[in-house]
């Protein structure tokens, strides 16, 4: 999301909420409460970019360095230079940029082959704030708020923005921040933003031809869920709304045209209503997909992988296939689910897996097995 839109919709939530808190049954009688304060704190998480919401503390670059090296170089390339997959983080900057707040290779003709995060972001607070709540990919919220500062000083280091020995923190990150080579980029030139009015009529923030009123021709607006991102974020039909028709997808197993056959899927059936009676199996010996489709969940493994079908990474049969024939196929594909690795199946790092001896000894004697 980008910074002008970030801050529009904050603000509007701001507008919003307290109308909502203090007096829903003035407009609308009978429907909603005031909200709890737990129930405010719970969602009031961002930093803004005037930096309100920032907690306090600090981290250098050298320690920045060791929490790159160990959390997010997998995904991001030890200089920030990412994959084939993710895009740079840094490059495409100069002292110039720094010196000015705007970076020459964003303007129109400039010879420029990839936007780099540092050439756009113009709000420090949101580098700051991505990493601290989705960061890293596989983990997400488990670093600390010092660790967040040190790998924040990282970043800002791989573009020259602060020195090697720099030590970022709450009390001179708003200093770092008129340093920031895209700091004057960030626009209110559209509907958005509060005010902006065009011949005196509010511009709209998308053009479209599409009819609004006696329309000759339908109009169809159709959203999915991309194999990729199914179930990367839980169980999406428990997290809508109490109020009006659920729209969540159910994600709790994949499609089954996509990712399981329909022997797996029964079987996945039976596993959630009596997992001691799959096949006549006792619990101990069911190993098949159903017994694996939790940890394959809980560690968002088919986010990357598919059953029969490439994603970020291999499918499952290719993996089975190819290592099936080793005399310690278990062994090997149960160490290297756990540390990651890049190479075997291209230029796509896999990240170390945090699961448990058990969980993968189970997914490699399931691999070896059931394919």
């Amino acid at each position: 999301m980008s910074s002008c839109l970030k801050s529009a919709f904050l603000a509007m939530a701001f507008c919003w909420g307290p109308a909502f808190a203090t007096g829903p049954a003035d407009k609308f009688p009978g429907i909603g409460r005031a909200a709890t304060p737990a129930e405010v704190k719970a969602w009031d998480i961002d930093v803004r970019p005037d930096f309100k919401g920032l907690p306090k503390g600090q981290g250098s670059v050298r320690q920045g360095e060791t929490v790159w090296e160990a959390q997010c170089a997998s995904c991001h390339g030890s200089f920030g230079e990412s994959s084939e997959i993710f895009t740079p983080i840094a490059g495409g900057t100069s002292a110039e940029d720094i010196r000015t707040g705007r970076v020459d290779s964003l303007l129109p003709g400039a010879n420029q082959p990839q936007r780099t995060t540092l050439m756009k972001v113009s709000t420090l607070s949101t580098l700051w704030d991505y990493i601290n709540r989705a960061m890293p990919w596989n983990a997400p919220k488990s670093l600390t708020a010092d660790e967040v500062y040190a790998v924040t000083a990282y970043i800002l280091n791989l573009g020259n923005i602060v020195p090697a020995d720099f030590t970022l923190s709450d009390g001179n990150i708003r200093e770092v921040q008129e340093r920031l080579p895209n700091r004057k980029g960030m626009t209110t030139a559209h509907a958005m933003w509060p005010g902006r009015e065009l011949g005196g009529q509010p511009k709209p923030d998308v053009q479209g031809s599409g009819c609004v009123r006696d329309c000759k021709k339908e109009v169809a607006v159709k959203s999915f869920l991309p194999d990729y991102a199914r179930n990367a974020h839980g169980q999406l039909s428990e997290q809508s709304r109490l109020i009006g028709a659920s729209r969540g997808a159910d994600t709790s197993r994949p499609p089954p045209e996509k990712w399981m056959s329909n022997e797996a899927l029964a079987l996945a059936g039976q596993a959630q209503a009596a997992p001691e009676k799959i096949a006549g199996k006792t619990p101990a010996a069911a190993t098949g997909t159903a017994a694996v489709m939790p940890v394959l969940q809980k560690n968002a493994c088919i986010a990357c992988h598919g059953m029969d079908n490439k994603i970020v990474g291999p499918s499952f049969r290719d993996i089975a296939n190819k290592y099936k024939g080793r005399a310690d196929a278990v062994n090997y594909l149960s160490g290297k689910i756990k540390a990651g690795g890049q190479g075997v199946w291209g230029t796509v790092p896999m990240p170390p897996q945090a699961l448990s001896p058990t969980e993968s000894a189970l997914l490699a004697e399931w691999l070896v097995k059931e394919f």
